[in-house]
């Protein structure tokens, strides 16, 4: 059975707005009280589509609505196969479990031009709305596939053609100046408590580190996956 798509509902005048230019909204929730000061966002929307409410912090997942919240035709995820191809890079979250995290990673992916991203439907933060916010649009646009088991995934990807990096702390490789990034690549970026799970560990072609100045404790999931991310684009750029 194929994955549910996601994105359903999303909050905030900056995912509000991201899923208004990809013509995914299907409703619109806006406090009175704030009505004007969201003249420019509410004039890209059918007055149909908009309903005036007291107070939207009922129906958000976050803290801070920003007076907003959406209601979206959801976004299907695409394929490990769209994900794999000549040049591609990808990234892969081994259960990352705050949605803010996920968010930032998608936004740091796109920027970087990492061709897409791979999460867990299990045991990892879910797509909602929260990461949405912390996207600021960038899960509008990065292509993400939803896989039931994350070593099965780096499986597919290396029979696709794929070598597979994983970032662990401590391994004596450095990601940095990695010639294997200029091939077609999967990173993977373990959860924020146990870094990689062993079964995506033993998938790994190669684990690497991101060198620090002095000893300290890991880096967050997301600062790592960006710095894999534009390590990839650094790379490529200097090759080419």
């Amino acid at each position: 059975m194929a994955p549910a798509g996601y994105g359903n509902k999303v909050e905030g005048v900056h995912a509000v707005s991201a899923a208004l230019a990809a013509g995914r909204v299907e409703k619109v929730y806006v406090e009175r009280g704030r009505r004007n000061r969201l003249n420019d966002l509410l004039s890209a929307v059918d007055d149909s589509k908009v309903e005036l409410v007291d107070d939207v912090r009922s129906m958000a997942d976050t803290e801070a609505p920003q007076g907003v919240v959406a209601r979206c035709r959801p976004i299907q995820p695409t394929t490990l196969e769209a994900l794999s191809g000549e040049g591609t890079a990808v990234l892969v979250l081994d259960h990352v479990e705050d949605p803010h995290n996920v968010g930032a990673v998608a936004r740091s992916a796109l920027a970087a031009g990492v061709a897409g991203m791979v999460v867990s439907s299990r045991r990892a933060a879910p797509l909602t709305s929260t990461a949405f916010k912390a996207a600021a649009g960038a899960l509008e646009r990065l292509p993400v596939s939803v896989v039931g088991s994350i070593p099965e995934a780096l499986s597919r990807l290396k029979a696709n053609g794929l070598w597979i990096v994983g970032l662990e702390a401590g391994s004596e490789q450095s990601l940095f100046g990695l010639e294997l990034l200029t091939e077609p690549v999967a990173v993977v970026v373990g959860s924020e408590g146990s870094g990689l799970a062993e079964l995506t560990r033993k998938r790994c072609d190669v684990l690497v580190s991101i060198p620090m100045a002095s000893a300290t404790e890991s880096l967050n999931a997301s600062v790592s996956a960006a710095l894999a991310s534009f390590e990839i684009m650094r790379v490529r750029i200097v090759t080419n």
